[in-house]
């Protein structure tokens, strides 16, 4: 028997190998001689550097960026311990871990003046090795820049009216007058870069980045307004100098709005695709590999609901296996409100693991226990299908 087990992490718990190693040591417990394939999963959001670089069996790099303040944070990115299907090397870098608003303290943000150049400092850390395929994630960024201050630290020159830089900050887009990309990292072109991005909205209006995302980071209401202009005009520019036109085709593509407009700033730059992150990473890790002539795929994530189904990790998991016509279990923490949603979809069954009410302390540090437990039930039921009657 050959059993894939391929979960998200349990946020806030356990890694998505620590999940994986969970569920499988309870499997083996009634399937010993069973092959068990694990493949850590991520869909773009927080934890899949890590997730990546376990499946693959990569690395981390660590590195001091500019965090959002403009101020010197630590932070990482994984390159991928196998080659792309054209023999590139992989970086994954997750926007949040240089310019994420985590980094921010509460009484201190301000998108009117926080950063994405340690994104970009990334970025180019990993051209600089020689990294020609870059996979950014989007999401949980302190910055309504555009990616601004990403395409600065990568060398593209954004200038006033008096030829002067313009300073960090989603404000100071409003003075842009001036674009030079012939500075901008030359290996860019050579680069492929893929965007996990999982929001559809455009760059401005009112269901553009500084409305939707804008509060989040600390904006008012009138900054709200002024940062709206801000990116109005940053996309005008960007338009008018580098495409000659006024064309708002990018302004408007969805996800445009993702990360304080960094979707824009990407596409229209770095000439990036944005795709779903759990597509991205099921084709990253070769999931389908993995999945060839199994008898039973197992994924899951913290909480499995109605939304599950809208691109997260257990949904991609079992896309993939159905194409193979792979049955698939899921398991999780908490089943929410519509978890059943996805057994529409084709997931055989759902559990998950909390055997009783407990303070929320005690599940997050009980988790593994729980999930092994809950592992070896589920194998236990599965045996006895194999029991001679």
């Amino acid at each position: 028997m050959k059993i894939v087990i391929a979960p998200d992490s349990f946020k806030e718990s356990l890694s998505a190998l620590e999940v994986a190693n969970a569920i499988e040591d309870g499997f083996k417990q009634v399937f010993p001689d069973a092959q068990y394939c694990k493949v850590p999963m991520a869909d773009g959001g927080e934890g899949t550097v890590q997730a990546m670089v376990d499946a693959t069996q990569g690395q981390i790099i660590n590195l001091t960026v500019t965090g959002p303040l403009g101020l010197p944070v630590d932070a990482f990115y994984g390159v991928l311990g196998q080659l792309d299907e054209d023999g590139k090397q992989t970086a994954v870098i997750e926007m949040a871990a240089a310019s994420g608003l985590h980094l921010v303290p509460v009484n201190q943000r301000n998108p009117l003046m926080t950063t994405s150049f340690g994104t970009g400092e990334l970025i180019a850390d990993a051209l600089n090795r020689g990294i020609r395929h870059i996979i950014l994630g989007l999401g949980g960024s302190a910055t309504n820049d555009a990616g601004a201050g990403m395409m600065q630290a990568l060398g593209v020159t954004l200038s006033n009216m008096a030829n002067e830089p313009l300073p960090f900050g989603g404000a100071a887009l409003a003075a842009l007058h001036h674009i030079d990309v012939q500075s901008c990292h030359p290996a860019i072109k050579e680069c492929v870069i893929e965007v996990a991005c999982d929001v559809d909205n455009p760059l401005c209006g009112p269901r553009g980045a500084s409305a939707i995302f804008g509060p989040q980071k600390g904006a008012t209401t009138e900054m709200i307004e002024q940062l709206d202009h801000a990116l109005g005009h940053f996309a005008h520019t960007v338009n008018q100098q580098l495409y000659q036109s006024v064309d708002t085709h990018c302004q408007l593509h969805p996800g445009a709005g993702a990360a304080g407009g960094m979707g824009f700033g990407v596409m229209t730059i770095l000439n990036a695709s944005l795709k779903p992150g759990v597509d991205i990473v099921t084709n990253s890790v070769k999931l389908a590999e993995y999945c060839h002539n199994a008898d039973l795929v197992i994924t899951g994530e913290g909480r499995i609901d109605g939304q599950t189904v809208f691109g997260k990790t257990p949904m991609g998991v079992l896309h993939v296996a159905k194409q193979l016509n792979i049955p698939v279990i899921g398991i999780s923490g908490c089943l929410g409100p519509n978890a059943d949603a996805i057994l529409a979809e084709g997931m055989h069954a759902i559990f998950a693991i909390i055997p009783a009410l407990q303070p929320l302390e005690q599940v997050l540090s009980e988790a593994q226990v729980n999930l092994t437990n809950t592992a070896r039930n589920i194998a236990a039921m599965l045996s006895l299908s194999l029991v001679k009657k």
